[in-house]
């Protein structure tokens, strides 16, 4: 968890800096450090545009900054803040900072209009990684902000205050309307493509709500004459002893080969042919496939869903025609900020979801999900975000309310982790981000809300 950009104290030190020299630059400006982005983060003024030479001034006056081996001062903490001082500057974080300006991490500058992006990407002796402007992913964000601009909600406070007047519940259905006008949109749009499309994809990390999003746009989908006819990723898995091992020996059970390709590319192939085929079946118990089958085939009004990290992976299915497929990305890209320079990172919004599932319904401890945690983020960082930007359409499943309906449950699971637990850390981390959001009622929370999938109480529970 170390290598999480807002957990890493030299990346916190540039972003210090960086809200220094942009009110040195802009006086009356705010500047906003909005959401992440690979390794980075994307900031932009609050109320104006950058220029390109504006963005590389900044950089220039940054790294004059970091050269100076300028003193940071840690006032104190109060309020759920880290509160320091640069020169004549305050500044209240989130998370930690060094001490010294010139102990960040490597940094640039990428301009990315109306903003930049501030990309720590690590440099390799051969140069500088090449960088894809994440266009479809700031499309999200944008559609995402201009929602909260129009219900006038710009930052936490702003929902504390709708739930402390009274206004839960008219908060509550204005959030799932949008969720529903939005799944109800794409299925609008693979309608409109039925003619070429044959096959969803869909992918997205830990804890996005992809099962209650799959099975939503399953039923928008059968409203409009179409049924969706699922296969899973799962049951291509080699047996065991043929899966590939990574560097330290280990099967790698998130390598795209350990799947059979083969088998997968042809049944797929000869499913929207027409064909019958008889599908694997995986036992992970046993490591390998049953002697069972199952017998699919595809009707006239019947299309095919995949869902899987590697779902969206162009070497999936690289022999098929591109038109063929509808691909969808979804995660959970937490919308509201703290205040204007401390944003909510999707990550800890994911794994406050991911901890309350664990607890209530997989029998997992809080330590047993965050000990977990780094190999998942390895496993996201590997096969899903690098193809993100692959999707036809990207979903955001992040609900306005969503962590003031599950900071009770949050706290109640994280109460579990012992003092003397490792990850103790991590405990008062996440019950400090929840201090910010005021608690809300959750039985009027409909029960096919993405919220219940981590929750309780969802229609599509089994």
């Amino acid at each position: 968890m170390a290598k999480e950009t807002h957990l890493r104290l030299n990346r916190q030190t540039v972003l210090l800096g960086l809200i220094k020299v942009t009110q040195e630059l802009f006086p009356g400006e705010d500047l906003t450090l909005d959401y992440s982005i690979h390794e980075g983060v994307f900031c932009k003024l609050a109320n104006s545009m950058l220029s390109v030479r504006e963005v590389r001034q900044i950089c220039i006056n940054l790294r004059e900054w970091s050269d100076c081996d300028s003193l940071i001062q840690l006032v104190g903490r109060e309020g759920g803040y880290y509160h320091y001082k640069l020169g004549n500057t305050l500044i209240k974080a989130l998370y930690p900072a060094n001490t010294r300006s010139s102990k960040i991490d490597n940094f640039r500058l990428i301009p990315f209009s109306p903003g930049f992006i501030i990309d720590f990407t690590e440099i390799q002796k051969e140069g500088v990684k090449p960088f894809t402007l994440p266009q479809k992913l700031a499309e999200t964000y944008a559609k995402t902000k201009n929602w909260l601009k129009n219900l006038g909600l710009g930052t936490v406070a702003d929902v504390n205050n709708y739930i402390a007047s009274g206004k839960s519940l008219e908060l509550l259905r204005i959030a799932e309307a949008l969720q529903e006008k939005e799944i109800s949109d794409i299925a609008d749009m693979i309608i409109q493509q039925r003619r070429a499309v044959k096959m969803i994809l869909i992918s997205g990390p830990s804890s996005s709500g992809k099962t209650t999003f799959t099975r939503r746009l399953s039923t928008q989908l059968r409203v409009n004459g179409l049924k969706p006819v699922q296969l899973s990723l799962d049951d291509y898995y080699l047996n065991r002893k043929q899966i590939p091992c990574d560097k330290d020996g280990n099967y790698d059970f998130d390598s795209l080969h350990a799947l059979d390709l083969k088998l997968l590319q042809q049944q797929i192939k000869d499913l929207l042919k027409g064909k019958i085929v008889e599908t694997p079946i995986f036992d992970f118990l046993s490591g390998s496939r049953t002697p069972k089958t199952r017998t699919m085939c595809l009707g006239p009004n019947e299309i095919l869903l995949l869902e899987g990290i590697h779902a969206l992976d162009p070497c999936l299915l690289p022999n098929m025609r591109r038109n063929q497929f509808f691909k969808i990305y979804i995660s959970a890209l937490f919308g509201l900020n703290v205040d204007l320079v401390n944003r909510v990172p999707t990550t800890e919004a994911r794994m406050i979801r991911r901890t309350v599932r664990d607890d209530l319904f997989r029998g997992f401890t809080p330590d047993m999900t965050f000990d977990q945690w780094d190999s998942v983020r390895k496993s996201e960082s590997k096969s899903v975000f690098k193809n993100q930007e692959e999707c036809d359409v990207m979903f955001n499943s992040s609900l306005l309310y969503e962590l003031n309906a599950l900071r009770p449950f949050a706290e109640a699971s994280l109460d579990k982790v012992p003092d003397d637990s490792p990850n103790c850390d991590i405990k008062e981390r996440l019950l400090n981000l929840l201090s910010f959001f005021e608690p809300m009622d959750v039985s009027k929370v409909p029960f096919n809300s993405i919220l219940r999938e981590f929750i309780g109480g969802s229609i599509y529970a089994e």
